[in-house]
């Protein structure tokens, strides 16, 4: 229902946050992961998902979208619901869940509290191919430093090459020539390497 919210943060604390938007405050429930991005901001964006129950419904934010989605994949697994898996995402970053999840490493998933063996299991077996193909679907971010990549990733996959094998090809041409400012050159030379 809502995808973000953004405004003013009027109140702040590692659960919660008010986020004030033209007068109307909103109060989502946030993870310490999203608190630690917040905390020295006076307002933002947040991601937000609606959980509706039959006593109530509770808003969460998120500092990205990765976190967002983790979270719905982690309540959408039976009996992790959304105050255990904002646990997880107060105790771990996204990233590093994802990861335990493919590594199938239960003891550090069984390390947030509230997560039992049992639990831990249960993750690794229904989440390992969503989180497998997030990671796959993933692409080079497009930042300053590497505009270059995103636009050689893009021109190869228009080529017909498959996304990961030309991700592959790229990250193995900053590694060997990191001095490449050439979009043609990289092309060619990422051609070369698959």
């Amino acid at each position: 229902m809502y995808a973000y919210l953004e405004g003013k943060f009027t109140l702040k604390n590692p659960a919660q946050v008010y986020v004030d938007i033209i007068g109307v405050g909103y109060e989502l429930n946030i993870s310490l992961n999203t608190y630690a991005h917040i905390q020295n901001l006076e307002q933002g964006k947040l991601y937000t998902y609606l959980q509706i129950k039959e006593d109530g419904h509770t808003l969460y934010g998120f500092f990205d979208k990765g976190e967002k989605e983790m979270f719905i994949q982690l309540i959408s697994v039976s009996g992790v619901g959304a105050a255990t898996a904002r646990m997880m995402l107060s105790h771990l970053k996204p990233e590093e869940v994802s990861k335990a999840i493919v590594q199938n490493n239960v003891k550090l998933l069984e390390s947030v509290k509230g997560i039992g063996k049992k639990t831990a299991e249960r993750l690794v077996l229904e989440l390992r191919d969503k989180v497998n193909k997030a990671a796959n679907d993933l692409t080079i971010p497009a930042t300053a430093g590497n505009r270059l990549q995103q636009d050689a990733l893009n021109a190869l996959v228009s080529l017909g090459i498959s996304r990961p094998q030309a991700e592959t090809a790229i990250q193995k041409i900053n590694h060997v020539d990191t001095d490449i400012t050439n979009l043609e050159e990289l092309i060619k030379k990422a051609l070369k390497a698959i």
